[in-house]
């Protein structure tokens, strides 16, 4: 069916890689182009796993599928990959190879992807932040072998706040939660796991609290009680709020540029709206943050 759809038109390739649960990668092969009705579509065309990833052998297995549905590789006319070495080398990766048999299948790195390795980088040469993060997935780690604790100790902040008036009764606003783990690549996770600390801030902390007098031996009240410290520390809950209200900011850049309807003159002016954004708080959002950060 998608082959009788994608006819005798061009089209793009989309190609990623992963690890299934048995630990065998296996690449997804997306073509991208313009239907009859003027519409530009993607579809799931083929899962293939690989044992070999290197490039040439990546190229092999497309080149094969492609083959099998009379698809011309001179017929390509862009190719999308990850920025993993073996994806996208000069010479010897396989754009490079592609272009070799059709030189128009110009190659583009997904901006989504370009901006997730970007923060991450960026965040990796700070080192309070990398260890922000360190701690907060201690947090994270530890919450999890005491989610039924967490879970009443968040009832009782949800039905203390309704009862001062300081929270909302609307139906679905006070969902009991979960802390959400931070992903090694995916900066979106982290933000997902910075926005469920600060919901969930109260409970947590009274939960640590608690633990760290009564866990069942020194070393579990040891290791609670660094935990507890380390997030009731001025610095810890600074850099909390920084992340979000920066996270806040390029998450939504993320979102944007993962559009399947996005262009290239929207999402360059999407890109220099953050950066301006990002500025303003540099420049004019200091003295408003550091108030937020001591009433918090």
């Amino acid at each position: 069916m998608i082959r009788k759809e994608v006819g005798d038109k061009v089209f793009c390739i989309l190609v990623d890689e992963a690890q299934d649960i048995s630990k065998q990668e296996q690449m997804a092969i997306i073509l991208r182009f313009v239907n009859n009705h003027g519409i530009l579509t993607e579809r799931i065309f083929a899962i293939k796993s690989v044992s070999d990833t290197t490039s040439l052998n990546l190229k092999n297995e497309i080149s094969n599928v492609l083959i099998h549905y009379d698809l011309q590789v001179k017929k390509i006319r862009g190719q999308g990959y990850d920025g993993a070495s073996n994806m996208r080398g000069a010479w010897n990766g396989l754009l490079a190879l592609f272009l070799r048999d059709c030189p128009y299948a110009y190659y583009i790195h997904c901006f989504a992807h370009r901006l997730q390795l970007t923060l991450v980088s960026a965040a990796k040469d700070v080192s309070v932040i990398w260890e922000f993060f360190s701690h907060l997935d201690n947090i994270v780690t530890s919450s999890t072998k005491h989610i039924v604790e967490l879970r009443i100790a968040q009832r009782n902040e949800i039905e203390h706040m309704l009862a001062i008036g300081k929270r909302d009764s609307e139906s679905g606003s006070n969902q009991i939660g979960s802390l959400q783990r931070a992903g090694a690549t995916r900066w979106s996770s982290h933000y997902d796991s910075v926005k469920s600390l600060i919901g969930m801030y109260a409970a947590t902390c009274k939960v640590f609290e608690v633990l760290s007098d009564y866990s069942p031996n020194a070393r579990a009240k040891a290791e609670v009680r660094g935990i507890y410290k380390n997030m009731t520390s001025f610095e810890f809950v600074f850099i909390l709020h920084l992340m979000h209200k920066i996270m806040r900011t390029t998450d939504t850049l993320c979102q944007i540029l993962q559009r399947k309807s996005q262009d290239i003159l929207t999402a360059i002016t999407f890109v220099s709206t953050t950066k301006t954004i990002l500025q303003e708080l540099r420049e004019c959002g200091w003295e408003e943050f550091l108030h937020e950060v001591k009433v918090f």
